[in-house]
């Protein structure tokens, strides 16, 4: 099934941009606009909107693209089929992780993986829910592990990995922390309000666990002194520990045996969760469906 034609047209609205598209597909840009402007004398439709910095689709072009997706969705899904049929243990299996928990998440599955399927390609790659969703819906991404709320989730297939809770974070010398154990994290709770006039560090805007947070401050009904905002977790918890701020931190990240940090439930117990996403539909191979259940069964406690 020869689809280079659909694949040359999406990259050039992937880029906007026809020299870069052809860069990225490694062939000439007259060759590639020769292959456009044939399959628009075809169509009796222009595709595009050219110019020199930005080439953006028509409306004829935006429903090409469309439809185009589903195309090599089509093919994608055929090809994973038949190599199930024919016990074809080869292939690639490209996975997307969030920053911070993705590469242990990936270096605790992939091993067990490996072993059994010694010949797929895995292409792990770092990045953000936004970005994974994208790239699912569009097909370019067969699995995507992502933490969010139930509202953030898309028109993607998603499959529970487990529910995780939020917790307040104050530094081990303040003094609502004080004579605390860290590993008491569950038995004792504080509201955000006790803290509302400390500095916070918070992820930024765009992350998924954002919006949470912002809940919870919105219904403690005041909003923070935010010191600054990162897209690191670790770098929250460093500030925290070295006495420059409060943060509302993923159970995943709290150390029971760190002194440093003093953890408490929140009254609403706010939690997220862990999720394993793929394109809504899509035929998952036998190596997709066992590296889920690797991680389900790794992760899933």
């Amino acid at each position: 099934m020869d689809t280079k034609q659909i694949e040359y047209i999406l990259k050039i609205a992937e880029e906007n941009n026809i020299t870069r598209a052809a860069e990225k597909l490694h062939v000439t840009q007259p060759a590639l606009n020769q292959q456009l402007l044939r399959l628009e004398r075809e169509l009796g439709l222009p595709l595009f909107y050219r110019s020199r910095t930005n080439w953006r689709p028509t409306e004829a072009g935006e429903i090409y693209l469309e439809n185009a997706r589903k195309m090599l969705n089509i093919k994608q899904d055929t090809y994973r089929i038949l190599g199930d049929m024919a016990d074809r243990r080869k292939g690639t299996l490209s996975v997307g992780f969030t920053p911070g928990r993705g590469i242990t998440m990936f270096s605790d599955v992939y091993p067990h993986f490996h072993r059994k399927f010694p010949e797929v390609t895995v292409e792990p790659r770092e990045l953000s829910v936004k970005k994974q969703q994208a790239l699912i819906a569009h097909g370019d991404l067969d699995l995507g592990f992502q933490t969010l709320c139930e509202t953030q989730r898309t028109a993607a297939d998603y499959i529970l990995i487990r529910r995780e809770e939020l917790f307040l974070a104050l530094p081990g010398g303040h003094p609502l922390a004080e004579g605390l154990s860290p590993q008491d994290y569950h038995n004792r709770e504080l509201s955000v309000s006790s803290v509302q006039y400390e500095p916070f560090v918070l992820m930024y805007q765009e992350s998924t666990i954002r919006q949470l947070v912002d809940g919870i401050f919105a219904q403690a009904g005041f909003r923070p002194q935010v010191l600054f905002e990162t897209a690191n977790t670790p770098t929250i918890l460093s500030m925290i520990r070295n006495h420059l701020c409060c943060g509302i931190i993923p159970e995943h990240y709290i150390d029971p045996h760190d002194n440093g940090i003093i953890y408490f439930s929140l009254p609403s117990h706010p939690s997220w969760d862990l999720v394993i996403s793929s394109r809504k539909g899509a035929y998952l191979s036998k190596a997709a469906r066992y590296f889920i259940r690797l991680s389900t069964e790794l992760w899933g406690n």
